[in-house]
Formats: structure tokens, sequence, C-alpha cells
């Protein structure tokens, strides 16, 4: 949502400055610039791109536009969530996580964490891990190896999408330009047809360079920064989960190593000690 309203608040700040000196805003609709200009994108983006990374890059996009992000709601499901396996698994056995983690949609446990079962990155980073301890012949810094391998390709991938979208914020300035020259050639053929023939055909021609620009630095660009953040947060959001299991493995006490997740969270995002400490008492009562 908060990304709708910068969008908005970038198309108003540019038509109520064009406005207040004195602008027509008729004169900047142009459908043969924007048809130029936004087929020449789409045209590119297709040459460039597969379809399966095309609809990555929408899926992303949507989910920016829908609001959906991690805060730090999510960082506390996770920790009361391994908390809770962590209790399980020193109590009962790790044997007795195997039923929670082979069907989670069907657990308990992680029913009770809606905001865990929805991300699509730590829930399998979650379950395919302790599935590691399950199989009972993995030292815990072969399992920590792994753990680091999976978040360097998860940061990769969700890579991809934000540097789509700057090379097609790159491209769109000069896409623009070239829908300036189409406008000027227009304007040659027409040059002997008045001052205000010519004139109109100027301004159509300028606003394809204005166009382009707008496009790439007040709505794409800030997008694929958007997408930036957020990769990086869904990456920091595994490393806590690797550092809760790597020290549960490791064989500290479960306090520990939610302590030890605990402080992989930004701090913008970390619950206070106190907050956890109390967090653990009442899931202890419970």
């Amino acid at each position: 949502m908060l990304a709708i309203i910068g969008l908005v608040v970038v198309t108003l700040g540019v038509i109520g400055g064009f406005t207040l000196a004195g602008g027509n805003l008729l004169v900047l609709f142009q459908p043969a610039e924007f048809i130029t200009i936004g087929a020449a994108a789409i045209g590119g983006l297709l040459v460039s791109v597969p379809i399966a990374t095309l609809k990555v890059v929408l899926s992303d996009v949507m989910g920016i536009l829908k609001g959906k992000g991690l805060d730090k709601t999510t960082y506390i499901q996770v920790l009361q969530l391994l908390n809770d396996l962590f209790q399980i698994a020193r109590k009962d056995g790790i044997i007795a996580l195997e039923s929670h983690v082979n069907e989670p949609a069907q657990s308990a446990v992680f029913q009770q964490y809606p905001q865990v079962m929805e991300n699509h990155s730590a829930l399998p980073y979650i379950c395919d891990t302790i599935k590691l301890f399950l199989a009972g012949s993995v030292p815990a810094h072969e399992i920590e190896s792994l753990m680091d391998a999976e978040i360097e390709t998860h940061h990769e991938e969700a890579g991809v999408s934000p540097a789509v979208l700057n090379k097609i914020a790159d491209a769109l300035p000069g896409l623009g330009i070239v829908a300036a020259v189409l406008g000027i050639i227009v304007t040659m053929g027409n040059i002997d047809a008045g001052p205000a023939a010519v004139g109109k055909h100027v301004a159509a021609a300028l606003v394809g360079t204005f166009l382009g620009v707008l496009l790439a630095y007040g709505f794409v660009g800030p997008l694929a920064g958007n997408l930036e953040v957020k990769n990086r947060n869904d990456s920091r959001l595994l490393h806590v989960i690797k550092a809760g299991i790597t020290s549960f493995a490791k064989g500290m006490a479960p306090s520990v190593a939610i302590e030890f997740a605990r402080r992989a969270i930004f701090h913008a995002d970390r619950p206070t000690f106190e907050e956890v400490e109390s967090m653990m008492r009442a899931r202890r009562k419970s």
C-alpha cells in the first residue's frame, strides 16, 4: 500500500507542479508518445527475459503494490515457532518433529503462526533443515554450510526481478528520446503548417522525453529499489532462522538458541530480550 501511495504522490507532484506553472494538462496527453515508449519497453522486456522470469517479475511487483512484506510480527512468530520446535525436540526427542515438518499445514504447531505459513521461503527452509536432523547423519557444521548455500541461492534468485526493472529504468530515458526524435521528424514534415502547428508538434515530441525520464526515475526505478530492500529483508529472515537452528544443532538450550536468532534480526524489527523472555515464559505455561 505504501508503494501505491508513493506512486500517487509522484504523479500528483508532477502534475500539480506543471499546473501551478500554468501548464495545460491536455498537452501532456499524447497517445502516440505513450504507445511508442510503452510498446518499446514491453518489447525490450520480452526480448531480454524468458517467460518464467517475466512471471516472477510481475508477481514481485504485484506483491509490492499489495503491501506484502516482513515486519516485527513476522520475526516474533519465527522466534516463537523455533522455540516451540526446540522445546518439543528437547522433551520428546528430535523424532517428535517428523510429523510437524512433513505436513506443516496439518501441524498444530505451525498453524499457530500464519505469517510463517504464508512465507514461501521461510517455511520450507525450516522444514527441510529439520528433516536433515531426522536423518541423524549430518554434522551441525555441515548443516550450517548447507543453510548458507541456500541463503546465497535465494538471494541470487530474488535479485533477478530488481535487476530486470533496473534495466528497464535505464532504457526508458533512451526510449523517451526515440519518441522525441520521431516527434521532431513529424514536426519537420509539417514545418510549413504555421507556428501554431509546429509548436504543437514540438510539445508532443518533448512529452516523449518527459515521459521516459518520469517513468524511469519516478516509477520503475523506485519499484526496483523496493524489491532490493525486500530481497535484503527476506534474506535476513533466513539468516535469523539459520542462527537459531544451527545453535540448537550444536547442543545449546532452546532459550540460548532463540537468543542467537534474536541477535540476527535488524534493530528496527528486533524484539527486546525481555519481550522474548516473556514470550517464552508464556509459551511454557500454555
